[in-house]
């Protein structure tokens, strides 16, 4: 009898597989993984974790031991609100037309879909604290600036003590806006005081809030940008005698286009002394220590929750920083410490305390976070996953990081690979650089004339005409979508 039965039997087991592992598929599915999304405000790369000899950045550096740090990140345009669109649709500055710090992407492209909206289309409760698109820093804290309302499910606008202590800093460049300015103040009171201290207590109510659901969150840090303020325990890391003073005469200015330094002023930035210089340095790290342990405090919840093991981390800033290379204070050079930024992701299931040598942009990071999650991303991103360097960091990867920048009536757009950097200041008519960083890492040699890299330069130019190809032409440098 029982021979009779056998391929019944055999269908309804062959059945019952099919179903449970239909079961675990939906179970799978079900166990989305959430976001923490962490930004950082004009901060280089002085960190312990990337090789500073003196800045402390523990929480950080314990980030960096949990996931992957990449070692060649570049944004797309040094300046906030630029870099910052950028990120959010994962398009190109030539493609959202922001090159300023007054338009909104919406103008141009109403219907795009961002990051973060992508995820609360899909299920995910999607909230904002602090800066993440571009607000005046410190003119709009407390206000949503130059957000974008649709991307998120609730939006939160800390405002400090900071803000409200505005009359105690001190500012070494009077004539300067404070967003632009060298000021610091050396606070009192406690972190949570302080707006960023804020943004990280608002953070973990919203993870601790929503710890049940899948979740894309964003905690957006107002510092390290000027004005420089963080509780004076931050500035007791940082004895003054021990702080370096921009080291001169930079004499490697005279032999790269005067369009390289024009926006961001050479030495002595606005007639400061070499002591407000190191004062202002002192400071700059101090504010990079507070917001470190600001992110400290975040890490320490995801833990506390239980979070760790289904929640993705991405620290990120949104452009480098000079603090006194090429005598320049600050950003929109096309130079390395203004291109390049901080960039930690930490995944489950990928590599762990690792460290990626690969060139890679902050465009990246929408594709990436949508191919982790398992979510359709537009087909038009102008970045490409970062999941194969999440798995293998030094995996190959053929994608130099494309930056640019606006010289009033003409572009400078540059291209960086793993070895070199080339760059044109309205397409070769307003100059060109071109640097080796094996040989070179300070850039203080530009190779441009040497009949040496004529084959290297030929073929970092043409990665420039491809790029840019659709957007200007050497004849038609002006501005695109000029308003």
């Amino acid at each position: 009898m029982r021979g009779r039965f056998d391929p019944i039997m055999k269908t309804a087991r062959t059945f019952t597989a099919v179903i449970a592992l239909l079961a675990f598929q939906t179970l799978i599915a079900a166990e989305k993984l959430n976001v923490l999304f962490i930004a950082v405000d004009d901060m280089n790369n002085d960190l312990a974790c990337y090789g500073h000899p003196t800045v402390k950045s523990p929480n950080i550096d314990r980030l960096a031991k949990a996931g992957v740090r990449f070692d060649k990140a570049y944004c797309q345009f040094p300046l906030c609100s630029p870099s910052r669109t950028s990120i959010m649709t994962g398009l190109r500055p030539d493609v959202t037309r922001t090159y300023d710090l007054d338009y909104h992407f919406r103008k141009h492209l109403p219907d795009a879909v961002t990051m973060s909206q992508l995820f609360k289309n899909n299920g995910y409760y999607a909230a904002r604290v602090g800066k993440i698109y571009h607000f005046g820093n410190p003119g709009q804290i407390g206000t949503n600036g130059l957000d974008d309302e649709a991307s998120w499910t609730e939006r939160i606008n800390p405002k400090g003590r900071d803000k409200n202590e505005e009359n105690l800093l001190t500012n070494h460049t009077p004539k300067r806006g404070l967003g632009s300015s060298l000021s610091f103040q050396r606070a009192e009171g406690s972190d949570e005081e302080q707006t960023d201290g804020i943004v990280a207590t608002e953070t973990i109510k919203l993870l601790e809030k929503n710890k049940d659901q899948p979740f894309f969150i964003a905690a957006g840090f107002y510092r390290p940008h000027c004005p420089y303020v963080a509780p004076k325990k931050y500035f007791d890391l940082y004895p003054i005698e021990q702080v370096p003073a921009p080291k001169g005469p930079f004499d490697e200015i005279k032999n790269v286009p005067k369009a390289a330094t024009s926006f961001c002023t050479p030495w002595p930035w606005y007639g400061v002394t070499e002591q407000q210089s190191r004062e202002s340095l002192q400071a700059y790290h101090a504010t990079i220590s507070f917001v470190d342990a600001q992110v400290g405090r975040l890490l320490d919840a995801v833990d506390r929750l239980g979070l760790t093991e289904k929640t993705i981390i991405v620290f990120w800033s949104d452009h480098g920083y000079h603090v006194g290379e090429h005598g320049l204070w600050k950003k929109q050079s096309l130079f390395e410490n203004s291109a390049r930024v901080p960039l930690i992701i930490a995944a489950p299931g990928t590599a762990k305390g690792q460290v990626s040598p690969r060139t890679v942009e902050l465009v990246d990071l929408y594709p990436t976070l949508a191919d982790l999650a398992g979510l359709p991303a537009p087909a038009n991103l102008g970045g490409a996953s970062l999941k194969p360097l999440l798995e293998k960091p030094d995996a190959a990867w053929d994608r130099p990081a494309f930056t640019q920048v606006w010289r009033g009536s003409f572009p400078g757009h540059s291209v960086r690979t793993e070895r070199y950097r080339y760059t044109e200041w309205a397409h070769g008519e307003q100059g060109a650089e071109l640097y080796d960083y094996q040989n070179d890492p300070k850039e203080l040699n530009n190779l441009i004339k040497d009949p040496k890299h004529s084959k290297t330069i030929a073929e970092l130019k043409d990665h420039l005409k491809k790029n840019w190809a659709n957007e200007y032409t050497p004849g038609n440098i002006k501005r695109k979508g000029k308003r």
